[in-house]
């Protein structure tokens, strides 16, 4: 009975936040619930010309030597979005010791596909080369993104050819962890995302599911189970299987008490009891070996 309650007031609490989220910025109250005393955060460096070519660091207080990091995507189907809406990411990661990188990349009608991944490829890159300064190891590096933002990473740690253009490759990254990723996704439904990706004559190669190959950094997939908006029978699921196939080690976990936008908010402090994907996503990245 009490656990059935707890359910009952986790679904009523989840309900109340998407709400909230999707009628008056949730993102900034759940920034403003968010302290500031767990870390030093460097605002508005440059990682390209462009104006949305920028990245903030979060770096855990006090810094620790050679820590972790963690390069966050949002999401927003690759036409809205802004670093600074997910500050809460950034001191969540923080807070377990792990500096966060959030970086800001064009956007659509800006850009189409492929030069939203570039740009997210330059921001790895700024990463492998500066993060030393602020503490962090480059060679226990990791990409992270929500909903786009997870089809981002997933696209620069399976296509070598994205990092590749930048110095880099795969095998920097240590590992990557997508929460509720679209990862094979065509015939494209969403009218918003069509344009993006030139429907209807969408590219196969835009689809992170046909990047696969032995030898992809591990792979940390998180969904909530009844999604309605990226199904995560055929994208986590699907990709998961795949991975496996490959021999790729993966983990794909499913959360019921979430929904697509919720999933990501659960890094946050007030809607942490919704889903443990904070402890799983710190998990991953302590325990995964370097590359």
């Amino acid at each position: 009975m009490a656990s059935t309650t707890r359910r009952l007031f986790s679904l009523i609490i989840g309900g109340v936040m998407l709400v909230v989220m999707t009628a008056c910025s949730p993102l900034k109250l759940l920034n403003a619930l968010t302290p500031d005393a767990t870390c030093d955060k460097t605002e508005g460096i440059a990682y390209g010309p462009d104006p949305r070519q920028k990245l903030d660091v979060y770096v855990p207080r006090p810094p620790m030597k050679n820590a972790p990091v963690v390069v966050f995507f949002y999401g927003g189907s690759w036409n809205s979005g802004s670093r600074s809406d997910y500050a809460f990411v950034g001191e969540a990661l923080a807070s377990r010791g792990i500096i966060a990188v959030l970086a800001d990349y064009r956007l659509y009608p800006q850009v189409h596909y492929p030069l939203f991944l570039e740009d997210g490829a330059r921001a790895v890159a700024w990463t492998h080369e500066h993060i030393r300064q602020y503490s962090g190891s480059p060679q226990r590096l990791y990409l992270m993104g929500h909903s786009s933002g997870a089809y981002n990473v997933a696209m620069l740690a399976l296509d070598p050819g994205l990092l590749g253009a930048v110095g880099l490759s795969p095998h920097n990254l240590s590992g990557w962890i997508g929460l509720a990723g679209p990862y094979d996704f065509l015939p494209i439904k969403n009218p918003q995302v069509r344009p993006v990706f030139f429907w209807p004559d969408s590219p196969p190669r835009s689809q992170p599911i046909n990047h696969v190959s032995r030898g992809a950094p591990p792979a940390l997939l998180i969904a909530a189970s009844d999604d309605e908006l990226v199904n995560p029978a055929r994208n986590t699921g699907g990709l998961a299987r795949k991975l496996r196939e490959a021999g790729v080690p993966v983990q794909d976990l499913y959360f019921s008490r979430t929904s697509h936008a919720t999933l990501v908010a659960t890094l946050s402090r007030p809607m942490r009891g919704l889903a443990p994907v904070l402890d799983v996503v710190t998990a991953f990245v302590k325990a995964t070996p370097t590359q």
